[in-house]
Parts: structure tokens; C-alpha cells; sequence
């Protein structure tokens, strides 16, 4: 009651525009005033864009390559060691290493999957797979920077903030921007997910794993409720005199804080669940029993991502625009075959539950689903120096694969492709910039229109790049 009372004395006054930003209102005026209006009609209104850091393997998981399994063990030809870069393999001995993993099932559209991944797999009609991804960028930062912002350099804002900036909120209570992770750290960190140089309420929220979702988010001992209806009170009364800058971000941090303080317990509180869906996302099942050397997180790590994706379909559901999920690492240039099924582990389940549970519940219409990573890995087994038996795949720019679903775009399509040995893109080449100027198309954007100007220049997530992937639109 007092909430709503506050932000009605609020919108008649000078403060209104600040907070019909923060709450993703429609404003109008001078220039300074965001039109927040799309471009042209949206078919997404929100999206779960699902992070595997450290670059995925493309042949192991999602391009089957039957003649590189042939030819397992061949020197490499110099066709492809003799130009390429790597961060450890050795170009003058490197040989050919296929995938031990059979792709048993295959979509009537062609998506084919890997054994790891058998639940995905049964889902694997409802998306469209981009075989032929490639990035400019080669090492962990920079290509995580590229795939997240647009840019290798740091400073700009990702993808979840240009939604942000362009959309506004869509509900009162839950942040417009989330961020969940689980696994160790991804190398590039708060920059995959900042607001660069949009404000600062663009960027992602993030959550804690299993404590309160935020830090200090309860009051301190000794703060009451009254106490606190009469801070804002107090700040509420100051807007009105003070007009500036100052007074409105003082209001955007209070009314974030009070808001917050009630609605993101109940976002992450499982109890209302039904114990089927628990079960249905892997969450508190069964964890494989040996974990020793494995670099992809904890035993806790299992039940994070599962509890992650759960929590996502609960923040699409009330409103969350962008919800990042973060697993990290799936960097294996060694002890692949022991690192790679763990991950899959991980991420299998949970993700093959959320697409169903978004779909049983009608979401999956207007809400879009990402799988992605920064790169894919090399053909050829890493044999860095003091190597004996090479166990793992280097870092592959060249060529990589991303799925989507849902808001739309077209159902169980395979777009583009790559050579028999799975090292380069043979057709329909899909360059970063492209998949981002797809993305904000569904959202209603042209991405050469939705820019800021800083220092002069009009910056767009695209930068001066990228063409809508017209094919996969439904």
C-alpha cells in the first residue's frame, strides 16, 4: 500500500521521468527522454540466454563428423595446422582426433546430438541450430567479451543491457536484468554482463547461490519497516525541492532496495514447487560419484545450474526481461573424455526441462531460449609440449554451433554447416555480430537504429557489422 502511494506522490513530480525509466514506462519529451518504443513488432517480449563458458566442443556435442572418427589419429594436414593459431597445441605433430561419442537420433529437421546429451536431444525439434558460428576473437576474454557485448574490448554493455535500454521493465517488482551462475568463475566476469556505458541500471543483477539472493538485502537488525517508509519518505520530499541528477538516482537506489526486499525471497523460494518439477529440472538428484579432477565446479554445482534453471522460468514468468545463466568451465584441453560427460551432466537435464516447462505453460511462444558459447575446439587433439597422450581439444574460432528456440523463429532447422572435418564453415556463415542482430529483431529492433551516442560516435551492439539471419525466422 505504502509502496504505491509513494510512487504515485512521485510521478506528478520532477522524479516521474526517473522512475518510469527504472519501471520501464513510455516516456516523452526532449531528446534526452528514451522513446521506448521497438522498432517494429516484437515476437519476443523475453529471453534465457544459457552461457556455456570456455567453448563448448562443436564435434563432440552438436556436428557429427564421421570422416575426422575415421581418420582419428592422422598427422594433421598442413592445409589446416599450417595457418592456424593455437594457444598450446604443437602445429608440427598435431594429429587428428575424431569424437568417442555416437549421435544416435536425428530430428526430422536434421538437428543430431550427441550421446551426452540425450535429454536435449528429446527437445531437440523445438530449436534451430546455427552450425556454422564463427568469431574473430581466439582467446577466453576477448571472444567471451565479443559473444556477451558486441566488442572485444571491455566497457560496453552487453546484450541483457541493450534489452534493457531498449525494452524497459516489464514488471514493478524483479529486476529488468538477471544474472545466475553456477561452476567456477568465467574468465571475463561482471564485464560479460555490465552495462558499459549505459547507466548503471541496465546491468545484470546478480544472484547469490543459496543464501539470500543478495547481499544485504535484509534490513539490519534494528531497521523497521517505519524506519524505512520514512527514509524514502524523507528522500521523496527532497525530489521536490532538489531537481537534478543527484535527488533522482537517490530515489531509483531506494525504491530498487525497498521493491527488491520483498519480491526476490519469493522469486527463489522452491516451496511452492510440486516435488514432480524438482524432479523434472534434476534438482537434488542423484551426482555422479567420481568428481576427482573434474574442472567444471563442485558436487554443489549439480543442483545450482538445476535450481538456476528453474529459477529462470520463474523470473520469465513474472516479468524478468533477460535471464543469463552462466556454467563454467567447458575449456578441456585435457582429460576430455572424463571432463566433457560431467558437464553434460550438469546441463542436460535442466535445460531439456526448461524448454518443456516453458512450452507446457504457453512461455516458449514469446520467450526466447539461447544455448551458446564462446568458441568451439580444434579437430585435432591438444599435444602441448611434455604432453604424452593428448586428452583434449584446443580453442577453435573458425567454427562452432549455437541452438535457439521459441519467440519467433522456426522449429528443428539446421542452419549452415561445416566441413567434413568439422574445421571450417562451408556454408552460410553466421559471424557474431549476426546472431546479435537477429536476436534484437525478434525484440523488435533494428539493431543499425538502437544506439547511444558516446563521444560522438552512435554505438550499437553490432558495432558496424551484422546481418539479420532471415532463414531461421519463422
Amino acid at each position: 500500500m505504502f509502496r504505491r502511494d509513494f510512487l504515485n506522490r512521485l510521478a506528478g513530480g520532477a522524479s516521474g521521468l526517473a522512475l518510469a525509466t527504472l519501471l520501464g514506462r513510455e516516456s516523452s519529451g526532449s531528446e534526452g527522454e528514451r522513446m521506448l518504443v521497438p522498432h517494429h513488432a516484437p515476437r519476443a517480449k523475453r529471453c534465457i540466454f544459457i552461457y556455456l563458458v570456455g567453448g563448448a566442443s562443436h564435434i563432440d556435442l552438436f556436428d557429427e563428423k564421421p570422416e575426422l572418427a575415421r581418420r582419428d589419429g592422422e598427422i594433421a594436414p598442413s592445409s589446416l595446422s599450417g595457418t592456424q593459431r593455437f594457444a598450446f597445441a604443437e602445429r608440427a605433430t598435431a594429429s587428428l582426433m575424431g569424437s568417442k561419442y555416437r549421435f544416435p537420433t536425428r530430428t526430422p529437421g536434421g538437428i543430431s546430438l550427441s550421446e551426452l546429451l540425450p535429454e536435449l536431444q528429446s527437445v531437440a525439434d523445438r530449436f534451430v541450430q546455427l552450425r556454422s558460428m564463427t568469431t574473430t576473437a581466439f582467446n577466453h576474454h576477448p571472444s567471451e567479451l565479443l559473444l556477451n557485448t558486441g566488442s572485444t574490448s571491455f566497457g560496453r554493455p552487453s546484450l541483457g543491457s541493450w534489452l534493457s535500454y531498449g525494452l524497459g521493465n516489464e514488471s514493478d517488482e524483479l529486476p529488468t536484468f538477471a544474472v545466475l551462475t553456477a561452476g567456477v568463475a568465467s574468465t571475463a566476469g561482471a564485464a560479460s554482463w555490465g552495462s558499459g556505458f549505459l547507466p548503471e541500471t541496465h546491468g545484470g543483477l546478480v544472484f547469490q547461490k543459496r543464501r539470500e539472493p543478495l547481499h544485504n538485502l535484509t534490513p539490519p537488525i534494528g531497521v523497521c519497516p517505519t524506519m524505512q517508509t520514512r527514509t524514502i519518505d524523507g528522500i521523496a520530499d527532497l525530489a521536490r525541492i532538489q531537481v537534478g541528477d543527484a535527488a533522482a538516482e537517490a530515489i531509483r537506489n531506494y525504491e530498487t532496495a525497498f521493491r527488491l526486499q520483498d519480491s526476490l525471497p519469493k522469486l527463489v523460494d522452491l516451496t511452492d514447487e510440486s516435488r514432480g518439477t524438482l524432479r523434472d529440472y534434476g534438482y537434488e538428484g542423484p551426482i555422479p560419484e567420481d568428481l576427482r579432477g573434474w574442472e567444471g565446479g563442485t558436487e554443489s554445482t549439480f543442483d545450482d545450474f538445476a535450481r538456476n534453471c528453474l529459477i529462470a522460468r520463474r523470473m520469465v514468468e513474472r516479468g524478468v526481461r533477460f535471464v543469463n545463466l552462466y556454467h563454467a568451465t567447458w575449456d578441456h584441453h585435457a582429460k576430455l573424455s572424463k571432463n566433457l560427460p560431467l558437464n553434460c551432466r550438469v546441463v542436460d537435464q535442466p535445460i531439456a526441462a526448461l524448454v518443456r516447462d516453458l512450452e507446457q505453460r504457453g512461455l516458449l511462444d514469446d520467450t526466447l531460449v539461447v544455448i551458446a558459447t564462446e568458441f568451439g575446439r580444434t579437430p585435432i587433439a591438444e599435444n602441448k609440449l611434455g604432453t604424452t597422450f593428448p586428452s583434449g581439444r584446443d580453442h577453435h574460432p573458425r567454427a562452432f554451433s549455437l541452438l535457439m528456440a521459441g519467440a519467433g523463429l522456426k522449429r528443428d532447422l539446421v542452419h549452415g554447416s561445416t566441413d567434413e572435418l568439422g574445421w571450417e564453415v562451408a556454408e552460410q556463415r553466421v559471424d557474431v555480430h549476426d546472431f546479435h542482430a537477429t536476436l534484437l529483431h525478434l525484440f523488435g529492433f533494428d539493431h543499425r537504429r538502437l544506439t547511444v551516442k558516446v563521444a560522438g560516435r552512435e554505438m550499437r551492439l553490432t558495432d558496424t557489422a551484422g546481418n539479420v539471419i532471415e532463414p531461421v525466422l519463422a
